[in-house]
């Protein structure tokens, strides 16, 4: 962690208390700090805009809620990121049934910092990409816990091993496992399916 990242996680650990103490716009500190990240992380998992704003919203009230539960002693994006994609994966599991194809109208680059943006690619290509992605996500909701929650913060949130063991309480080594079992039966479920 650098030591900006300690500086700011200081800051929310001290925002988070204002908070606590009743400062209910102390939080928008924290949502302009965090938006775009965890804007980012629902996206990847959803793989559509507007599910993803859904879902960015319902983990940030959800943290409102539970802000008392970060302790500090871990990075807030971290906890945060963990908020989001169990939020995002209720909200893939809850779909009745996977979009074949969200294809030719892709976000803008500047729908939201750090989405990707396809309009110079070719719209085959992006068709394929896009079902691909689907595929991706629908058996990435199908994994059993705690697989599925380790498999996404690792890749949808960019979370190191360190930090999901930390967040999530397990040991390194049981992380490390969870994410390696996880791999294999997702690329059995995408095996199977193909």
């Amino acid at each position: 962690m650098s030591g900006l990242d300690r500086v700011d996680d200081r800051l929310a650990l001290g925002v988070v208390q204002e908070v606590l103490g009743g400062n209910r716009d102390a939080f928008r500190a924290l949502i302009d700090r965090e938006s775009n990240s965890v804007m980012r992380v629902c996206y990847r998992v959803l793989g559509n805009l507007h599910d993803a704003e859904d879902a960015a919203q319902e983990t940030f009230l959800t943290a409102y809620r539970a802000i008392g539960t970060w302790r500090g002693e871990g990075p807030f994006g971290a906890w945060l990121a963990r908020i989001a994609v169990r939020v995002a994966l209720r909200h893939a599991a809850r779909r009745s049934s996977v979009r074949k194809l969200t294809w030719l109208d892709p976000p803008s680059a500047d729908a939201f910092a750090g989405a990707r943006s396809n309009t110079d690619a070719d719209p085959a290509d992006a068709a394929l990409r896009s079902e691909r992605d689907a595929r991706v996500r629908a058996a990435l909701a199908s994994l059993d816990e705690p697989y599925r929650e380790v498999v996404a913060l690792r890749f949808f949130s960019e979370l190191s091993l360190a930090e999901i063991a930390a967040e999530s309480g397990r040991p390194l080594g049981t992380v490390k496992t969870h994410l390696h079992r996880g791999l294999l039966r997702l690329r059995a479920t995408m095996e199977q399916d193909a």
